[in-house]
């Protein structure tokens, strides 16, 4: 079942994070910018943020879980839905990005007795080299007392599980990064594809690989609750952005038709804004705030081997992207409703972009508009996971090259710094994403493979 959008913008759905992220009473008001919060410095050496905000350090890399698997390495990409019985409780599903080449990170505990992964639940077994060990873990947490009440693996064998979304039926898109061919790394199954976790399941979920949704380097992906269609982004330096149209609404694994954008009156744009000589022919800088109107143009062949999708799409007249990661879907503070993606490399100064697109009414075409432009590093260094605050703000992941920030872009286009990784080793933040009724901040950090809930007081972020 579909959910109508201005519904679900009116009411909070709990099991899609976006509509998470607006069920929040009061924090729905809108509020104007107060992006001058000084961070205070965290006596744990972990997570410096605003005064009045505290954290509570739920999950780490390597502790048992209920289920007697160990948690794997570097958590990612990450959403929060209501749990089906309790309202004091929710439900966190969270990727683990882990590659042919990471370095621990295996679920499987050397204790007597250990579990062990049934072969029937393991995507790739990959041969004499042992098992892809990427996927997804769930945690069911108490927000009352803070704590864990059970975490369990959910799904395994796979690789590269970067980013993804929720969609409005209550569960996970788990999206590969690493396209890696059979043959390739012990490989015995191709790789690159998008996977399906219910919030519900108890256990390991058969990983069935939804190949009408294409083979590339997938990154994040949100679903429009009205149509049931997925938009997904590409973390490719010379990428693509895409929507898959499904037979089904709410049923993936039937299939569908999956399209690329392209921008009307432009074919083959380059949005990236790197141009040094902008009188090039086809050249042309795209200013922040310019709204274009796009199409779609469909896919053939959409889980090739060649692994071409992006090339024949650029071709075909599609707009590139550079490294699309991120995506979000919600409202910034009205009852219009848009999909948020970042491309983290995008921009002059190569440190970002943030794209709103917001899918046309009554057949007109949807509509394209860069709303923000890292200036340096300094502002917003590598963009990449985001969220939709309660309040109508993007709560932005980086995964910069020095210290990296949680932080904030109002409406109107300020930057504010929420949160700092402490961590001796800086590492990327992930997986931002809001509890049902917006008291709740979830976030990872990858390495050393951190997952925080943040509370406090969340509207002094933003003051009347």
């Amino acid at each position: 079942m579909i959910i109508d959008r201005r519904s679900a913008l009116k009411t909070g759905g709990a099991a899609f994070i976006a509509f998470a992220a607006l069920g929040s009473g009061s924090l729905t008001r809108a509020y104007s910018a107060n992006p001058g919060k000084r961070l205070m410095p965290d006596p744990r050496g972990l997570l410096d943020l605003p005064e009045g905000f505290s954290y509570r350090l739920l999950s780490q890399t390597g502790k048992e879980m209920s289920d007697g698997f160990l948690t794997p390495s570097r958590p990612d990409g990450m959403a929060c839905f209501a749990h089906a019985s309790d309202p004091a409780k929710v439900v966190l599903v969270r990727n683990h990005e882990i590659w042919p080449d990471t370095t621990g990170g295996s679920p499987l505990s050397e204790k007597e007795n250990a579990p062990v992964i049934p072969a029937s639940k393991l995507y790739d077994p990959r041969g004499e080299t042992g098992p892809f060990y990427g996927g997804t873990s769930t945690l069911v947490v108490d927000l009352e007392t803070g704590a864990i009440e059970r975490d369990h693996l959910s799904l395994t064998g796979t690789t590269g599980n970067c980013a993804g979304g929720a969609t409005p039926w209550g569960s996970w898109l788990s999206c590969e990064e690493s396209a890696i061919r059979a043959g390739e790394d012990g490989a015995v199954r191709d790789h690159g594809y998008v996977y399906e976790v219910p919030s519900s399941a108890q256990g390991l979920v058969d990983p069935v690989p939804l190949k009408a949704m294409g083979r590339f380097a997938h990154e994040a992906c949100s679903v429009d609750p009205d149509s049931g269609i997925v938009y997904l982004t590409e973390d490719s330096r010379t990428g693509l952005f895409y929507r898959f149209a499904p037979d089904v609404p709410g049923k993936l694994a039937e299939g569908g038709r999956l399209q690329a954008l392209a921008i009307g009156g432009w074919d083959s744009a380059d949005t990236r804004n790197y141009a040094a000589d902008w009188s090039l022919p086809g050249a042309r800088k795209i200013a922040v705030g310019e709204a274009m109107a796009v199409r779609w143009i469909d896919m053939e062949d959409v889980e090739s081997p060649a692994g071409d999708l992006a090339e024949r799409g650029l071709k075909a007249g599609a707009a590139m992207f550079t490294r699309g990661e991120g995506m979000a879907y919600g409202s910034r503070g009205d009852d219009t409703a848009a999909h948020f993606f970042n491309c983290t490399e995008g921009g002059a100064a190569h440190t970002g972009q943030v794209w709103q697109l917001e899918p046309g009414i009554d057949g007109a075409a949807d509509t394209l508009t860069l709303i923000h432009e890292s200036a340096g590093a300094d502002t917003l260094d590598l963009c990449d996971n985001l969220a939709v605050t309660p309040w109508g703000d993007l709560m932005i992941c980086e995964d910069g090259r020095g210290d990296n920030y949680l932080r904030g872009l109002t409406p109107d286009g300020a930057i504010y710094d929420f949160a700092r990784n402490a961590h001796e080793d800086s590492a990327e933040f992930c997986g931002a994403c809001f509890s049902p009724d917006g008291g709740t901040l979830f976030v990872n950090v990858q390495v050393p493979g951190f997952t925080y809930a943040i509370t406090g007081p969340w509207e002094s972020l933003r003051s009347a």
